[in-house]
């Protein structure tokens, strides 16, 4: 296949660029209606709707929905039970996650003014959180690992996992991953209704503070339904990558790349920003190549054909532009001295630097984390972190002399608002 090619000196490139990115963020109506009923139906019977919703979607056969219900040994069985090789992976992702989010760890903090004021912020955990983690026809136990590791990391409570199962099929990686990255409780249950679940509460499920996790469209509109009730991490988007090469790079290492993300979803994005005409011909071709071989082939050729794109700029410097109009998930700097072209980039969510720095080693074990903004939405969100998973609480003590010095001010502020009370309760303590 041929992935299409779009040149920055081109008359109408405006107008192409602005067709290939553009984004509809207006939720599917139907899918967000039918998300919304059965979040109310969970909220309002509970148990008897969850079991209801589990067995027609997943096909369980539960008889409750305390039987849905993972037991800690059955996660560590699991964790117990892997090949050797595949749970040194894990564990060396886990280990390498946990040691870059215990350096984002917020503390709480205090100062005192001259008159003995003391003003403060204090940094809590949140209480609870439920982690959605996607099942069915792909499982991720990577996803496991980057919810619940900062959330460890914060001190959060109790961490409430909740995964699909359909067939009642368990994925023993994913249950190992939960007992390495310490889940406190889980269920084998999916969906808007897992989403409710978790907002409001069951006579078996527990109600958290925050739903964390990615998710299919459903799982997208029942996480903006009870977005208020609870707190939320964001609403995903389809994958996203951007590569800036100078043509240096080994073309099948590009081309490869861009498959890694296409092969999520047909509406994932993958563009290549290049100077060099000639490395887009050979991108061309490896694409050409390599695409018949990849098992998701014709996921990741749709994905090509409908929303990626080979750009040719003028220089790395105009390449740089186009990548913050774009703001990507993720952005590779493939060039000589990648540093000097990041410090020209303010919009991305993470940016892997150098021609070995592949998105893929982000995914699973560099150790920041794979849950990122899409949909243009880094020009003003950050990656999943600790901060997530804590609070800030703002402490004002004032002594007898601040409560003069402040209150001459707040009472001045509050006569101009006209609102009395405030400014008498302000003056009161002026004289004291």
């Amino acid at each position: 296949m041929k992935v299409r090619v779009l040149s920055t000196r081109a008359p109408d490139f405006d107008a192409e660029f602005a067709r290939l990115v553009a984004v509809d963020t207006a939720a599917d109506r139907r899918i967000d209606a039918a998300a919304a009923a059965i979040v109310e139906d969970v909220r309002a019977r509970g148990d008897a709707a969850l079991l209801e919703y589990t067995n027609r979607f997943d096909r369980t056969g539960a008889a409750s929905v305390a039987a849905l219900e993972i037991p800690a040994v059955e996660m560590r069985a699991a964790l117990e039970s892997l090949p050797v090789e595949d749970r040194a992976a894990l564990e060396a992702a886990a280990r390498r996650i946990q040691s870059f989010h215990e350096k984002q760890r917020g503390e709480s903090w205090s100062i005192v003014e001259d008159d003995g004021t003391e003003l403060g912020q204090r940094v809590t955990p949140l209480d609870s959180v439920g982690v959605y983690v996607p099942g069915g026809l792909a499982a991720y136990p990577s996803s496991v690992l980057m919810n619940v590791i900062p959330a460890q990391v914060a001190g959060v409570g109790e961490i409430v996992m909740v995964s699909p199962t359909p067939d009642g099929a368990r994925n023993p990686l994913v249950l190992a991953a939960a007992s390495l990255a310490g889940v406190t409780r889980a269920f084998a249950i999916g969906g808007a209704q897992a989403v409710a679940a978790l907002a409001y509460g069951t006579e078996t499920v527990p109600a958290v503070d925050k739903i964390v996790g990615p998710g299919n469209a459903y799982v997208a509109a029942a996480k903006r339904h009870v977005f208020g009730v609870v707190g939320i991490d964001m609403i995903a988007g389809p994958s996203e990558i951007l590569v800036i090469c100078d043509g240096k790079t080994e073309p099948d290492w590009i081309a490869m790349d861009l498959f890694s993300q296409a092969e999520h979803d047909e509406l994932a994005q993958a563009i290549l920003l290049t100077p060099e005409v000639d490395f887009i011909e050979r991108v061309q071709a490896s694409i050409a190549r390599l695409l018949p071989t990849m098992p998701r082939r014709e996921i990741i050729g749709k994905s090509l054909a409908h929303r990626g794109a080979l750009i040719l700029t003028r220089d790395l410097e105009e390449a740089c532009a186009v990548a913050d109009r774009i703001a990507p998930e993720h952005l590779e700097i493939s060039t000589d001295e990648p540093q000097r072209w990041a410090e020209k980039i303010r919009h991305a969510g993470a940016i892997f630097l150098g021609r070995h720095s592949s998105e893929a080693l982000g995914d699973y074990c560099a150790g920041p984390n794979h849950v990122l903004p899409t949909a243009r939405t880094a020009r003003f969100s950050s990656p999943l972190g600790v901060y997530d998973f804590q609070k800030r609480t703002s402490l004002i003590r004032v002594s007898p002399a601040g409560a003069c010095t402040l209150g001459a001010v707040a009472a001045r502020l509050a006569d101009g608002e006209r609102l009395p009370a405030h400014a008498a309760s302000a003056r009161y303590r002026m004289g004291s």
